[in-house]
């Protein structure tokens, strides 16, 4: 029975995958000195805007045009950290393909570019305004089953020998600690993109959308096994691949970074930057205030 067990949550495994200017002379808030003589990094999260395999999707009208002045907007305020990197969630063996792209829309800036999402309605244009040449892709694809847990507890055969109470908790009630955000959470859909990008980028969302993609399967896993923890280590593993793609780009001490993607992603990328000698992050809520 165990064999069989192994066996199926195996094939789920595999069959859940995640997917993959003009200078305007604004100066209303002053740019993030370097006073640490490391990297200044913009590190800011993100629903994706089109279809996405994600575990979780947020509906968003691309094609809107109140969509794409909001999305302009949003791009103003955040060209005002001055990037001279831009970096994205795409695959770095595509950066052929994004620059082509974004140099047609160099061309014509007129018109947003939809196809990528955020990648095409945002970074096009913070880079734009940035006059940055290019941008890099830094994500790396692995297939994980991050609904290990949920097939368990659906499972009546099954039982979560770890500890069931936190995981469900977790999945249910992930704001518990934090009912203001919750309660925002319950206007999210009326809410702007602007807002909805600073809801997204509040540190209890953060810790909130690493608990929700890995650290909850923690607490899952069949007899003595290790179902949970070995998915969970997939997602950490494919997170620590994108910060080691991130430390590929050549960069100086005079280069300031800004990296759009989606939230697990910047949630990782958060703990890894707090740590490093190398980097020093921006508050990303004080660049998405309006002036």
């Amino acid at each position: 029975m165990r064999t069989l067990i192994v066996i199926a949550i195996t094939l789920l495994m595999l069959g859940c995958s995640y997917k993959e200017t003009q200078q305007n002379s604004y100066e209303k808030k002053p740019i993030a000195s370097n006073e640490h003589n490391k990297i200044p990094v913009l590190n800011v999260g993100t629903f994706h805007f089109g279809y996405t395999p994600d575990a979780h999707s947020t509906e968003f009208d691309e094609e809107s045009e109140t969509s794409k002045k909001q999305a302009r907007e949003v791009a103003k305020l955040l060209a005002q950290f001055k990037p001279t990197i831009i970096v994205v969630e795409k695959l770095p063996k595509y950066d052929d393909e994004l620059n082509q792209a974004y140099q047609e829309y160099l061309k014509n800036p007129a018109e947003l570019i939809t196809k990528d999402g955020e990648i095409s309605m945002i970074a096009f244009e913070v880079g734009r305004l940035s006059n940055v040449e290019k941008l890099y892709g830094i994500d790396n694809h692995m297939g994980y089953n991050y609904s290990v847990g949920d097939y368990i507890e659906r499972t009546p055969e099954l039982t979560n020998s770890i500890d069931p109470h936190t995981y469900l908790q977790i999945t249910n009630d992930p704001y518990r600690d934090h009912p203001e955000i919750a309660e925002r959470e319950k206007q999210f859909n009326q809410m702007s993109l602007l807002e909805k990008l600073k809801l997204f980028n509040e540190p209890a969302q953060m810790d909130y959308s690493i608990n929700t993609n890995a650290d909850k399967l923690l607490y899952v896993g069949i007899d003595d096994g290790f179902e949970g923890a070995d998915n969970a280590a997939i997602f950490y593993q494919r997170n620590m691949r994108i910060y080691s793609n991130l430390n590929r780009i050549p960069m100086t001490k005079d280069d300031r970074v800004f990296i759009l993607m989606g939230r697990a992603h910047t949630a990782f990328l958060r703990e890894f930057i707090k740590r490093s000698p190398k980097f020093e992050m921006v508050d990303t809520l004080k660049y998405l205030e309006e002036y």
